[in-house]
């Protein structure tokens, strides 16, 4: 019993159930330690064992966690609450430069792409049975690969980056297997990690991407998989130099069992060349998501990878969803045969913005960064102090805590809604609210 709630169950199952019922009530706090083993056992009348297996249940999904003698607590971010949910509310009237979101003046029209999805399907509606990929969204996406230097592989589409890296991790990995993330990085992906069991090794970055001697580190103590975002990094802005993925290459040649993703979720929003990974090792995947620069409602990503990779994560996506739907490989297609984005114009206005306020940042003793796509972090001392400070001054910032696990506190401002002109006093509002802090490296 915890205060007022009390587990019920007879098997494993239903006594995992029991306390994911109690976190979701809110009866147990990120954080609350749970009761021992035999405690519990003897509480519900079962066998210590089973109570044990219920807490294997949870620990392997990410809700709960185990220090030995120290006992078993939810975890501070258990699944069933994402980091998207840490923050302020925003009052009215405060300036929202948090979410994450793309500037919508600078998404691509879509009607006429639909128009011509919408007639395509008038006149053969796609049916079962059919290829799940479109020949001709299939033939652009391998065009673009084989232009950024993505090496040849079978091409295939998930509904979104995120899909596509959940079908890798699970295609290759089981629970407990350790993963190599970019610390700062994805919370997104710090989610997905300990809901799918398994457990994320920290590798901190610098604007250039991975550090190599830490990725090398992980990789020593037996990570199986590594994530890498080539550009556009969330939420640093980082880009891998050519000089980094030589070295990132070359300390992956004596580890070619480890799974490698690379992830340009930023295709469409910077002009910064791309220098994968993908290949270095013998099972990869490179996959390039739609989402943010025509829209996150546009729920495609394409992929490619070695062709095991690619038949397992193809062939599971066949046994679930069974496709992404033509209508939106036809929308994709049309907006990247008529080229109706304009990479340039819409590269040269995030940088506006975006190197904008580094650079008042910098004028004014605060270091950011911010390579490329439309974020600038900040390092702070105080996380907490930094964005209530800023709330206050009709600011509201994403606290760092969401992308973060090892590496410093910080916080991230999104450029999207800002204009050239709001720059100024955006910068006077940060460094009201945090000390100068030099920083070499976010980790």
């Amino acid at each position: 019993m915890v205060g007022e709630y009390t587990f019920s169950g007879q098997g494993a199952a239903e006594i995992a159930a029991s306390i994911e019922q109690a976190i979701g009530q809110g009866v147990l706090a990120p954080g609350a330690l749970l009761p021992p083993h035999r405690e519990l056992a003897a509480e519900l009348a079962v066998n210590p064992n089973t109570v044990a297996a219920a807490y294997r249940r949870l620990r392997d999904r990410g809700v709960i966690e185990t220090a030995g003698r120290r006992g078993s607590r939810v975890r501070q971010r258990p699944v069933t609450t994402v980091r998207d949910a840490i923050g302020p509310e925003v009052p009215p009237g405060v300036r929202d430069v948090s979410t994450g979101n793309p500037d919508i003046a600078l998404l691509p029209p879509l009607g006429e792409a639909l128009a011509e999805a919408a007639a395509r399907h008038a006149a053969q509606p796609v049916l079962y049975g059919q290829a799940p990929l479109d020949a001709g969204l299939g033939g652009l996406a391998r065009a673009a690969f084989d232009a950024d230097g993505v090496p040849g592989g079978p091409v295939g589409l998930t509904a979104g980056a995120l899909d596509a890296i959940e079908r890798a991790l699970v295609a290759h990995l089981r629970p407990g297997d350790a993963v190599a993330v970019e610390d700062p990085g994805w919370g997104s992906l710090f989610d997905l990690l300990p809901g799918l069991g398994l457990r994320p090794t920290p590798v901190a970055v610098d604007d250039e991407g991975p550090l190599p001697d830490q990725v090398e580190a992980a990789l020593r103590k037996g990570v199986r998989a590594l994530i890498v975002t080539g550009r556009g990094q969330n939420p640093t802005g980082a880009c891998v130099s050519a000089a980094r993925a030589g070295e990132l290459r070359a300390v992956l040649q004596d580890y070619p069992k480890v799974l490698v993703i690379d992830d340009d979720h930023a295709y469409g929003l910077t002009e910064l060349p791309l220098h994968p990974l993908a290949g270095s090792t013998r099972h990869w995947m490179f996959v390039r998501s739609t989402a943010k620069a025509y829209g996150p409602d546009l729920r495609l990503a394409v992929f490619t990878g070695d062709p095991v990779t690619a038949d397992r994560v193809g062939g599971r996506y066949r046994l679930g969803p069974g496709w992404v739907s033509h209508l939106l490989q036809y929308t994709v297609a049309h907006l990247w045969r008529t080229q109706t984005l304009d990479i340039p114009a819409v590269a040269a206005s995030y940088a506006a913005r975006r190197d904008g306020l580094v650079q008042a940042l910098a004028d004014r003793g605060v270091a950011a960064h911010g390579r490329s796509s439309m974020n600038v972090w900040v390092p702070v001392p105080d996380e907490t102090g930094a964005v209530t400070q800023l709330l206050q001054s009709g600011w509201a910032v994403a606290p760092g805590a969401r992308f973060r696990l090892d590496s410093v506190p910080g916080i991230r401002i999104t450029v999207s809604s800002l204009t050239v002109q709001d720059v100024p006093g955006l910068a006077d509002a940060v460094t009201a609210a945090v000390r100068p802090r030099p920083a070499a490296r976010f980790g």
